[in-house]
């Protein structure tokens, strides 16, 4: 099931309305509703995989009690291991048995040495990076003494398996989370009001700008090799924005979503496009996972307070690892080691936090200085976007060479083409307009809200793509 389908837009008043009205009258019976309505969400795509989701449930939840009732460091240790292991080798199983054994294989043949790889025929598991990761996150928490384990199964499992960002984030943390569970929630009119705009917002990041964009980025990337420079440098440009609109617009649905439950979820972006730098950007992009690596990878490997030898091999790590975490294979792996070379100047130089406020924050417009950095970064990020997109690391090369042949004839230039430059640049102003919050119009009261809502609604209704009904880009994550 996803939000962008029919079956969604019926699910969710029914869930919203049995969630006030019938399962009201305690905690433990709303979140037992939570957790069954969030099985059937996920049962939809494939019902065999919520055997996963409840073993690592059950494991996190039992080792997260015996890590913080066993004295001892080295029992605690085995129980967190346990829990680590059992996710990793889950992710690792699914997720990237077959992409090493291939890699084994193909080393080996360019040694002269022969070998058929021996490949699982098994479908990954949708969402399973995400909610490993947010279990591992509690039983790391747990462990070190930051987080009281909860003897609650139900809201645990709960918390695991809540719908709204179940299948592509945020991936929450259960410090802020898990407390919700037990909690009962009372409906207030400004929170769901909030919570419908959200989804709305995202709707349209979705509907009417990614799945346009999709149409020419495929048409794009499908022929690199007969394809113009200028319609390579297109089609770069286009996959920057549909990612965004596409992933940014399933965490504002997921955290709109959790508000008509009286749940809030952490922002996942922050306007990222209109970074300064690098490190700005990887601060506004995809939050939870970026920080999620910062605070069980990068910080306990050392972080950046060691020497600049072993600060520049925890960059790499940090960026090769969360490109990794994307999916099996090496585009993902050079897409984030190119990000950990465009962080590195900044690293050695001692200026990767100087851009922690927003950009021409008071000010209308960006001064000349900041208009080209934004502009600098935001051209880095598609050449590195290229490889993100790519079949593969050869593909990639083809379609980066391909920029600079100095072909700038256009053959895309259509009505529709027309209509979707149109919409990126209205949307590039609302989100300017917006960067220092997370929808347009946010704070406004009356006519102009009510006016932006109906234009949102109408372009989500009659703006997307005819005959689509595209999935999120990071479902395959």
């Amino acid at each position: 099931m996803i939000f962008n389908s029919l079956e969604f837009a019926i699910f969710l008043p029914l869930v919203f309305l049995a969630y006030w009205f019938i399962f009201n009258r305690s905690i433990q019976a709303r979140n037992v509703f939570l957790l069954v309505i969030s099985y059937i969400f996920y049962g939809w795509w494939d019902w065999r995989f919520l055997g996963l989701i409840a073993f690592s449930s059950v494991v996190d939840y039992w080792a997260g009690i015996r890590i913080a009732s066993t004295t001892t460091l080295k029992t605690k240790k085995a129980f967190l291991w346990l829990s680590l292991g059992v996710n990793l080798g889950l992710l690792g199983l699914f997720k990237y048995f077959n992409f090493f054994m291939t890699s084994l294989a193909e080393g080996l043949s360019q040694l002269g040495i022969h070998a058929d790889p021996f490949t699982l025929n098994v479908i990954l598991p949708v969402g399973i990076s995400f909610y490993t990761f947010q279990t591992m996150s509690y039983s790391i928490d747990v462990y070190r003494g930051q987080l009281t384990p909860t003897k609650d199964p139900i809201a645990f499992f709960a918390y695991v398996s809540f719908f709204p960002q179940l299948v592509a984030g945020p991936i929450e943390r259960a410090v802020n989370l898990l407390p919700q569970f037990a909690v009962k929630h009372r409906f207030s009119y400004e929170q769901g009001a909030a919570g419908m705009r959200l989804i709305l917002w995202g709707l349209f990041k979705k509907v009417v700008i990614a799945d346009n964009c999709a149409i020419y980025v495929n048409q794009i990337f499908d022929n690199y090799q007969t394809a113009s420079s200028l319609e390579l440098i297109l089609g770069a440009v286009l996959f920057a924005f549909q990612i965004y609109g596409d992933f940014s617009g399933y965490s504002d649905i997921a955290i709109g979503t959790a508000k008509l439950f009286g749940f809030d979820l952490m922002v996942n972006f922050r306007t990222p496009y209109f970074s300064r730098d690098i490190a700005e950007f990887w601060r506004r992009w995809h939050i939870s996972l970026s920080t999620w690596f910062r605070d069980y990878v990068y910080i306990p490997l050392g972080g950046s307070r060691v020497s600049k030898g072993r600060a520049i091999f925890n960059t790499f790590v940090i960026f090769i690892v969360s490109g990794f975490w994307h999916g099996a294979n090496w585009t993902f792996i050079v897409w984030g080691a190119l990000n950990a070379l465009y962080f590195l100047p900044l690293l050695l130089r001692g200026k990767n936090r100087n851009n922690l406020d927003t950009v021409a924050e008071g000010r209308y417009l960006p001064n000349l200085k900041e208009f080209l950095q934004l502009s600098l970064t935001f051209a880095l990020t598609c050449i590195a976007w290229v490889f993100f997109r790519a079949e593969n690391v050869s593909a990639a090369w083809g379609y980066l060479g391909g920029m600079f042949q100095n072909d700038f004839t256009l053959t895309l230039v259509n009505r529709n083409f027309h209509f979707v430059m149109l919409m990126i640049g209205a949307w590039i102003v609302l989100e300017w307009i917006t960067r220092v919050c997370n929808i347009p119009f946010q704070n406004q009261r009356g006519l102009l809200r009510r006016a932006f809502d109906f234009v949102l609604l109408l372009a989500v209704l009659t703006m997307g793509p005819s005959g689509q009904n595209l999935e999120f880009i990071y479902f395959q994550f």
